[in-house]
C-alpha cells in the first residue's frame, strides 16, 4: 500500500507568525532575479481570467525556480485584483500559491500568498532601485496606497538614505491612513501630498502604484528629471505616451510579460511599437546577474516596469516553507 502523501498549508496567521524580515525578503528576491538572469529558471507569461459583470480579474502566474537545496519548486499563483474590495473591507488583491516538486509533480505546499504578493512586489521595486537609481537618491515620491505600496516604501527605505518620503492616493482617508502606518513602522515623518505633481516633481525615485478605473495620463513625463528613476506599475496605465521617449534606459522584470494581457503601465507603448525587445535595455535579472549594466551615469533617466514575476512568488514561498518547517509553523494536510 503506498505511503500517505501530505503537503504543508500556511494560512494568513501562519505567514504573519513567520515574521519574514526585510533582509530575508530582499535576499530571496535578489537571488531569484540573478537565477532568472542566468537562464536557470522557467517562467511563463501571466494569464488573465475575467469574470463577467465585475470590476476585477484574476492573474495566473507560473514558473519553476531552482533553490540552493534540492530541485527547487514549480509554482502556480492565482491572485484576484478587484478594485472595489475596499468598500467590502477586503484587500484588493488576495492570492493563493501552490508549490510542487518539479521532478515528480508532488504537491509541497499551499500558501496564503496575499502577503507574499505585497512583499515580493515591494522587493522587486527596491531591488530595481538598488541597481537603477542613483546611490545618493534621497527623495521618494509614491502614488498609491494599496498593499504593495507599503512594501515599496518600507523596502526602499531599507536600502536608501531617504530624507523625504512623499505619498499620495486618490482618497484622502487612504493616503492619510497609509502615511500613519508608515510613520508608525518606519519611525519617521511622511509627507502627505494633495496631488500627483507635488508628490513626484523633483523626486529621485518615482513609484506609481495607482488604482485607476481606466488609462489616464496623470503621471507627467516632465516630472522625471535627469538622474531620476521612474517605476510605474499600475494595472491601468497612468503615464503619458512620450514617457519612454524621454528615457535613457527602459528595464523590465521579464520581457515575456510585456504582451501578456490587456493591462499594464506600458501596454500602449508596446502595442504601438514604442517599446520593443530591441529598444528594451535589459531585464532586471540580467543586470542583477552582472550580464548587463544598470545605471552608468548620474544623469540617466531610467524607467523600470515590473508586471510581477511568478519566480518572485516562488522565491518567497520557498523561504516561508523552509522557515515554517524550521519553526514548526503550519499544518500538514493529507493529499493521498
Amino acid at each position: 500500500m503506498p505511503s500517505p502523501i501530505h503537503f504543508t498549508y500556511l494560512n494568513g496567521p501562519d505567514m504573519a507568525a513567520l515574521a519574514l524580515t526585510d533582509d530575508e525578503i530582499l535576499g530571496a528576491i535578489e537571488a531569484s532575479l540573478a537565477m532568472q538572469g542566468r537562464g536557470q529558471t522557467v517562467i511563463e507569461p501571466r494569464m488573465h481570467l475575467r469574470p463577467r459583470d465585475t470590476r476585477g480579474h484574476f492573474n495566473v502566474l507560473r514558473g519553476v525556480l531552482p533553490t540552493g537545496e534540492g530541485r527547487g519548486f514549480a509554482g502556480v499563483k492565482i491572485v484576484g485584483d478587484f478594485i472595489d474590495n475596499w468598500q467590502r473591507d477586503l484587500p484588493s488583491e488576495m492570492a493563493m500559491l501552490l508549490l510542487f516538486d518539479p521532478a515528480t509533480g508532488m504537491p509541497q505546499a499551499l500558501i496564503d500568498a496575499t502577503a507574499i504578493t505585497e512583499m515580493r512586489t515591494g522587493a522587486v521595486t527596491a531591488i530595481g532601485a538598488k541597481y537603477l537609481a542613483r546611490k545618493d537618491s534621497h527623495v521618494l515620491g509614491h502614488v498609491g496606497a494599496r498593499g504593495t505600496a507599503y512594501w515599496n516604501v518600507r523596502l526602499l527605505n531599507r536600502l536608501f538614505d531617504l530624507t523625504e518620503i512623499r505619498v499620495h492616493s486618490k482618497r484622502k482617508e487612504s493616503r492619510e491612513a497609509f502615511a500613519a502606518t508608515l510613520e508608525r513602522d518606519l519611525k519617521r515623518k511622511i509627507v502627505v501630498t494633495e496631488d500627483w505633481e507635488s508628490c513626484f516633481a523633483g523626486a529621485d525615485i518615482l513609484v506609481e502604484a495607482s488604482r485607476l478605473d481606466k488609462p489616464e495620463p496623470l503621471f507627467k513625463t516632465e516630472w522625471v528629471r535627469p538622474g531620476a528613476l521612474a517605476i510605474p506599475y499600475g494595472t491601468m496605465s497612468a503615464v503619458e505616451i512620450d514617457l519612454t521617449d524621454a528615457m535613457d534606459k527602459v528595464v523590465m522584470d521579464d520581457w515575456g510579460q510585456a504582451g501578456a494581457g490587456p493591462f499594464g503601465a506600458l501596454r500602449r507603448h508596446v502595442d504601438e511599437g514604442r517599446l520593443t525587445r530591441e529598444t528594451l535595455h535589459a531585464e532586471l535579472g540580467q543586470i542583477v546577474a552582472g550580464l548587463k549594466p544598470g545605471r552608468e551615469t548620474p544623469t540617466e533617466r531610467i524607467l523600470f516596469w515590473h508586471r510581477g514575476l511568478s519566480l518572485s512568488d516562488i522565491a518567497l514561498g520557498a523561504l516561508a516553507l523552509e522557515k515554517a518547517r524550521r519553526l514548526g509553523i503550519g499544518s500538514q494536510l493529507r493529499y493521498a
